[in-house]
């Protein structure tokens, strides 16, 4: 789902950096996990503005699993009952994604949209995973310069760029070093099967978005005896977590960026852009290099070919990214530009939120679940061989990260060996989590099926995009706990941006990724 802003001055660009632990946290362990039985919940309605049937609650969980009657913190959960007592199977968990989103409110968005039938099977269960919102939410103290992760390589800026990693490692050390250990992708899982064993279930049922497929997998590894149906919607490839899922953006966006050409040089008439898929290439590409020379007004702002280039996700939309494009040139020849309000979002990105929270959370999650090079000469050695290979965002992925700088995992990645017989559901061309990573995911998962939308485009499938061919065969699933005997590839009509971004359905504020 998408991003944010991520500076003082450190060394020379050929400096080694020590990779010294900066905050608080044990290496990693394999001293045993303690089983832990929450309390269970105390429900009341969650805001007298909000429908009585919308419940909120907290329990405590620990902070370290290693020491269950330890340290707690606060979970915060939310519950819409099934209103068909006689078919109600059971409870589920429901995850937009991130890391770092907030998913309190996710029961009364799904009780909206899931179809009848599913929906009276569940006791429909949201939560701010631990660190986010209502769940003792965590800062690194960040000003919003700071917080953009996904930077453009230039040679002269490299050093800069290292000591604004350092910087940020060393602010999130010093505001919250005794926690932000803590949150990490197993323990939000153990956090999920403390919300099961609160409300006195056998087994949980779950859906989960984009970076919510990787959690609810690792449930799937941890607890396998503890999972019911699960949905895994717009899959994180467990294989490349999580430098692996940065560098995933830079390959796919070169063969979506080809199906722009080739889809807006059949439209030349339309658009101007050029008849042929060279020719409407070599025109994106010379407003890239005539905005780094002189930056393009539009909506008040002035963009660079960098910011331009840090625009990829126009290009999963090709009528989408045509008339942005269109809209560009004729900012650049001084014409007025027209933009649609999805294209506006896209190209002139809102101002971030107060709270670096949601920034906090993904460094978080995606320095501590796995190890990250420690060396700055290995980033700026790969940023500039994916800038040559990918040249619309090799470098914004390859990048150094505050991660070269943040303490080594308090555990290892969870391997994916147990069978997991659950549904994966994708997007053919998806801005966030291509294809290629649903398709990773699939086959970690032994024993699941995958539902593919041919033709489908965007970011979340299920409930998203309402008009998508995987409706009835996650319906069914859903509603019966029986998996499709083979994987199911159905044909969509390649979904309309606008009526996306007008969607209710989940989606993520600027700060989250995946």
């Amino acid at each position: 789902m998408h991003m944010k802003r991520l500076t003082p001055l450190l060394a020379a660009a050929g400096l080694v950096a020590t990779a010294l632990p900066l905050l608080t946290a044990p290496h990693a362990s394999a001293a045993p996990v303690a089983e832990f039985v929450a309390r269970a919940p105390a429900w009341q309605r969650c805001a007298p503005e909000q429908p009585a049937a919308y419940e909120c609650a907290t329990i405590k969980v620990p902070l370290d699993y290693r020491r269950p009657y330890g340290r707690t913190i606060d979970l915060a959960i939310s519950r819409m009952k099934s209103e068909n007592p006689a078919k109600r199977h059971g409870v589920m968990l429901l995850n937009p994604g991130g890391p770092g989103g907030p998913g309190l409110d996710l029961p009364l968005m799904m009780n909206e949209r899931m179809p009848k039938e599913v929906r009276d099977q569940y006791d429909l269960i949201g939560f701010d995973p631990r660190g986010v919102g209502a769940s003792s939410p965590v800062s690194c103290g960040l000003q919003p310069d700071e917080e953009n992760i996904l930077r453009p390589y230039r040679p002269e800026n490299f050093p800069s760029d290292v000591a604004w990693a350092r910087t940020v490692a060393d602010k999130c050390r010093e505001k919250a070093g005794t926690v932000l250990p803590f949150i990490t992708t197993r323990n939000t899982a153990r956090d999920m099967d403390a919300i099961r064993s609160a409300l006195g279930e056998r087994r949980i049922s779950y859906l989960g978005y984009s970076y919510g497929t990787y959690l609810g997998a690792v449930y799937t590894q941890m607890f396998p005896a503890r999972t019911d149906r699960f949905v895994l919607d717009s899959g994180v490839d467990p294989q490349r977590i999580w430098r692996g899922m940065f560098q995933v953006w830079a390959s796919e966006a070169e063969p979506a960026f080809a199906r722009w050409t080739r889809w807006t040089a059949q439209r030349s008439a339309e658009y101007g852009l050029g008849g042929t898929p060279q020719a409407v290439s070599d025109t994106f590409w010379a407003l890239v290099a005539r905005a780094d020379k002189d930056p393009i007004p539009l909506d008040g702002m002035k963009l660079t070919g960098d910011d331009i280039r840090a625009r990829r996700a126009l290009f999963f939309y090709p009528a989408q990214a045509a008339p942005a494009v269109k809209a560009l040139k004729d900012a650049a020849d001084g014409k007025p530009a027209t933009l649609s309000p999805a294209q506006r979002k896209l190209l002139v990105p809102a101002s971030g939120p107060a709270s670096d929270n949601g920034t906090a959370v993904l460094l978080a999650v995606v320095c501590g679940d796995t190890e990250w090079p420690r060396y700055p000469e290995q980033y700026e050695r790969e940023t500039v061989r994916d800038k040559a290979r990918y040249p619309l965002y090799g470098d914004f992925t390859s990048g150094v990260k505050p991660c070269a700088f943040w303490p080594r995992p308090i555990e290892a990645a969870t391997p994916m060996r147990t069978g997991a017989p659950v549904l994966t559901v994708q997007n053919e061309s998806d801005s966030q989590t291509p294809l290629v990573s649903g398709q990773g995911l699939h086959r970690a998962l032994v024993g699941s099926r995958m539902v593919l939308a041919e033709g489908g485009e965007g970011h979340g499938v299920y409930l998203i995009d309402p008009a998508s061919c995987v409706s009835a065969p996650v319906g069914a699933y859903l509603t019966t706990g029986r998996l499709p005997s083979r994987d199911v590839t159905c044909r969509s009509v390649p979904g309309s941006a606008e009526r996306r971004a007008a969607s209710p359905g989940p989606s993520l504020p600027s700060p989250f990724l995946f």
